[in-house]
């Protein structure tokens, strides 16, 4: 099977699997597994923060950085589709008892947030404490959020004195699609969440990346909620070595994904890293389709497929999949 539903579907290759195996470990929750303390401070210092901390999932490491900003019934703002909103189970509110509010569009309107910011006002209204982007987008077909438009966030937020949260999942991606430096997008945010499970190919883990003193209490929240992790080094050895071999090959993930939107119809150039959203009446029956065929794509919503390419599928399979496609959408 071609395997095109998401690129968390990756399997860890021969040689991380080795540097799982070899990983020196001890106990992390007393802080004191090495592989864990060398991936945090390896994350940190690409994107030019003081300190990270690795969590199982990305889900966890944006409630900890998003509750680090936003305190109980105060809210932060971001798009309708994004992942805190749309895919967390509304474990922000649930958990840590804050609100959100969207607005619909793209990842990041910056006019529509200062027309939705909410000073604090006492005893009255729900003020905005911070503001969040998520860079790539995930339902925004893999978007990338520029960086210029980011400054100008950092700006806007400076000078009402609020957060800049952001949802890095697949900020690797945005890295190496527009060539804009790590520690850029670190200087633009206050809090930071990045995934190393999906295109970088590790079997599992996200990182949380801020300040000493924001780490410090993630750390707590972390072991509050169920998180802390002993023996961890195993993943976290996977974690670095997605990093060392597999960050600069996330421009073939790209060039593929371009092959399949041609193919599917889509214009290329509106395809900035590795997901391709195709509209399609009905992508139930497609989806059903390509799986007679071989080939596992994705419905989301009522109206459109998406296609994510990855680690996992090589050109070969790529080009079969631009063979599968064109007539079943058709």
């Amino acid at each position: 099977m071609i395997d095109l539903r998401s690129d968390t579907v990756t399997r860890p290759t021969a040689s991380m699997r080795r540097a799982m195996a070899e990983a020196e470990v001890g106990d992390d929750v007393y802080g004191e597994d090495p592989t864990v303390r060398a991936l945090e401070e390896k994350v940190a210092g690409l994107l030019g923060k003081e300190a990270a901390l690795f969590t199982a999932t990305g889900s966890l490491a944006n409630v900890l950085a998003v509750r680090s900003l936003v305190g109980v019934g105060q809210e932060v703002l971001c798009e309708a589709s994004a992942h805190i909103a749309r895919a967390e189970l509304g474990v922000h509110a649930a958990v840590t008892g804050l609100t959100m509010r969207t607005w619909v569009g793209r990842p990041l309107d910056l006019a529509t947030i200062e027309s939705m910011f909410a000073p604090d006002m006492g005893p009255f209204f729900v003020p905005t404490r911070a503001i969040s982007v998520e860079n790539t987008h995930n339902f925004g077909g893999g978007a990338v959020v520029r960086i210029d438009d980011l400054r100008s966030l950092r700006e806007y937020a400076d000078r009402h004195g609020v957060g800049v949260h952001l949802d890095g999942a697949r900020l690797w991606n945005a890295h190496v699609a527009t060539g804009t430096p790590l520690t850029a997008y670190g200087e633009v945010a206050d809090v930071l969440a990045v995934c190393l499970s999906k295109g970088l190919g590790a079997p599992i883990g996200s990182l949380v990346v801020g300040s000493a003193e924001v780490i410090a209490e993630a750390r707590v929240w972390r072991k509050r909620l169920g998180g802390g992790m002993r023996q961890v080094g195993i993943l976290a050895a996977a974690g670095i070595h997605a990093l060392d071999h597999h960050l600069e090959r996330l421009a073939e993930d790209h060039e593929h994904a371009g092959i399949l939107a041609e193919a599917c119809g889509v214009d290329p150039t509106g395809v900035d890293t590795n997901i391709v959203v195709v509209p399609h009446p009905d992508p139930a029956r497609v989806v059903a389709a390509a799986r007679e065929e071989g080939l596992l794509v994705s419905a989301v919503g009522a109206t459109s497929l998406r296609l994510v390419t990855h680690l996992d599928v090589d050109r070969a399979a790529v080009d079969r999949a631009a063979a599968i496609l064109p007539p079943l959408l058709a």
